[in-house]
């Protein structure tokens, strides 16, 4: 099981200092690598600019975004500052990449909710082509074809979701999948469908499997608020995501081990306080 940590980039009072020194303290702890999760109408900071500072703060640390709502980028931005962190970080990054289940993220995005799994089929295409230096249309395929990002290692995806197409999209497109949160048993099932179709598909090796864990170590009812602050869209299903987060040494060792029972070969723990000795506090615990 590789063990990331998460950044705190979306809870608040996270300066980008404060994002820097956590990011060198996971690196010099031994954590795998360090995470991002992502909103556009939250106020947060960006996944991938910030995955571009730590990049310029750290030297092996992993780097994932888990996950970035894709359709809410233009396809060539997308691909123009995800190559751009891929290189600055000469190739840690992975792009944990998700439709998204908030409409309220689209409207500032000024992006369609409504068709954003058919153009993040379409984006899905558009990203490997780029990424290989090719000539590309823009977002539908249907313009001037031109080069938008000089040639680099295709960065590796996760795809998020719990749906079929999830499944369709993690087999035909990336190196794996992310939970995004909800915990190993409701992980359970897809994971057991990825494995199959990956095998079917006559894919090669076995696919990442990211699951996702919230934490604190302290200050339980900070955490407990922001969670319910973040996930406050999704009604009583907030208290669900809140309640399963992980505060003691005990639960925080045990997600791990059913994590792994659940057949996930990654996991990330994902902070609800944004005090840089909780890396500390959980490598003490996991590591």
């Amino acid at each position: 099981m590789r063990i990331g940590i998460g950044i705190p980039n979306t809870v608040p009072g996270t300066s980008g200092a404060l994002v820097l020194e956590w990011a060198r303290r996971a690196e010099a702890r031994g954590f795998a690598f360090v995470s991002t999760i992502g909103r556009v109408a939250y106020p947060s900071l960006d996944s991938l600019t910030a995955l571009a500072g730590v990049a310029g703060a750290t030297s092996e640390l992993g780097l994932v975004t888990n996950a970035v709502l894709g359709p809410t980028y233009p396809d060539a931005v997308l691909a123009k500052v995800a190559g751009t962190v891929a290189s600055l970080s000469e190739g840690r990054l992975t792009l944990g990449l998700g439709v998204g289940a908030r409409e309220s993220d689209y409207v500032p995005a000024e992006r369609d909710f409504g068709g954003r799994g058919a153009a993040f089929d379409r984006q899905l295409l558009y990203l490997k082509l780029a990424w290989r230096g090719e000539p590309v249309a823009d977002g539908d395929f249907s313009g001037e074809k031109r080069a938008v990002v000089p040639a680099t290692a295709e960065i590796p995806l996760l795809i998020g979701g719990h749906s079929k197409r999830a499944v369709r999209r993690t087999v035909e497109h990336a190196a794996g999948w992310t939970g995004a949160g909800g915990g190993p048993r409701r992980a359970e099932p897809t994971v057991k469908e990825i494995r199959e179709a990956w095998t079917a598909g006559g894919r090669v090796g076995e696919p990442r499997l990211l699951g996702l864990a919230y934490f604190s170590t302290t200050a339980a009812d900070r955490g407990d608020a922001y969670l319910r602050s973040y996930y406050a869209y999704a009604g009583s299903h907030a208290d669900t995501i809140a309640d399963g987060a992980v505060r003691t040494a005990d639960a925080t060792k045990a997600i791990l081990r059913d994590f792994e029972s659940a057949g996930l070969n990654e996991l990330t723990f994902t902070p609800t306080v944004a005090d840089p000795d909780e890396v500390d506090r959980l490598a003490d615990l996991v590591l």
